[in-house]
């Protein structure tokens, strides 16, 4: 079993920066990949990125390509996204979540096993 707590999110203009983190309990973080999700209103949960257990292989979304950078520290059973020149179709409440292998840095969330509470990002134009 594994428990995601999401953080870092809240309001930034158009344009700014935030970074979030994912802290994982357990004491076999390493072995999973982590994946990042967002859903806004209205719309389905889509994938932003994603890592693999060694975080040597990442993938992200077009959408976020370029101004997104998720990476992890695995002595601190975190992982993170980064993510710069925000745009307000950013806004969204944003999700990490942990796949057991096989999964790899996939990209669709059957592929994931565990789930944050998510965590709220706007992004005012």
């Amino acid at each position: 079993q594994v428990q995601l707590v999401e953080s870092g999110g809240g309001l930034v203009q158009a344009g700014g920066s935030l970074r979030l983190s994912c802290a994982a309990s357990g004491r076999t973080f390493s072995i999973y990949a982590m994946g990042w999700f967002r859903q806004a209103p209205g719309k389905e949960r889509e994938f932003v990125g994603g890592i693999n257990w060694s975080g040597g292989n990442t993938d992200y979304a077009d959408s976020v390509k370029g101004r997104f950078t998720i990476s992890r520290d695995n002595a601190k059973n975190t992982v993170y996204l980064q993510m710069n020149s925000l745009k307000p179709e950013d806004t969204a409440v944003y999700y990490c979540a942990a796949g057991l292998p096989p999964t790899a840095w996939g990209t669709s969330a059957y592929e994931y096993d565990y789930w944050g509470q998510g965590t709220q990002v706007t992004v005012s134009s």
